[in-house]
């Protein structure tokens, strides 16, 4: 039985990233110029910090070297996190991006802007923001609906912990 590359990358590195608390994301081999280079992103329910992905990032370099699954050549280990606007693909990131806006792609290919407010095993909660001034709405999404998401960066949003800070006052 054959397996790819990255199929023997997930099985040595999942492990390891998982005896550090976090999650592999995703793996990805690219060649960039002359030389090739292994991403690796990971994450968890509470984020990862810097320190996190410093000493995850040397464990799987000592891994690495200690097999062949990369081959002879020379290649750079990136180890990151997952960008601002991620695609959600996986229960666990719906759950990681409660209280975001996220854009969704239906099934039926409409397309919807909504924050999600809770998940469960079948879909999410969320609130479609009202358009020129109207109330935002609630609507339930199931997971079998949704075609692709993805999480919007929102740069003029109020944090949660301010509006209480400023009722607190």
């Amino acid at each position: 039985m054959s397996t790819t590359q990255n199929e023997r990358l997930r099985e040595l590195l999942e492990p390891l990233v998982s005896s550090q608390g976090l999650d592999l994301e995703e793996i990805e081999v690219a060649s960039v110029g002359r030389k090739r280079v292994l991403r690796v992103v990971v994450d968890s329910d509470e984020g990862a910090d810097l320190d996190a992905i410093a000493d995850v990032s040397r464990a799987l370099s000592a891994k690495l070297d200690e097999t062949d699954v990369m081959g002879d050549g020379e290649y750079e280990l990136e180890v990151g996190t997952p960008g601002a606007e991620r695609p959600l693909s996986e229960h666990r990131h719906y759950v990681r991006a409660v209280d975001r806006l996220v854009k969704f792609t239906l099934k039926d290919d409409a397309e919807l802007v909504a924050r999600i407010l809770t998940v469960d095993d079948a879909g999410l909660d969320l609130e479609v923001p009202g358009v020129k001034g109207r109330k935002a709405t609630a609507r339930r999404l199931d997971f079998t609906d949704i075609a692709k998401a993805r999480v919007q960066v929102e740069f003029n949003r109020k944090n949660k912990n301010d509006a209480q800070e400023v009722e607190e006052a």
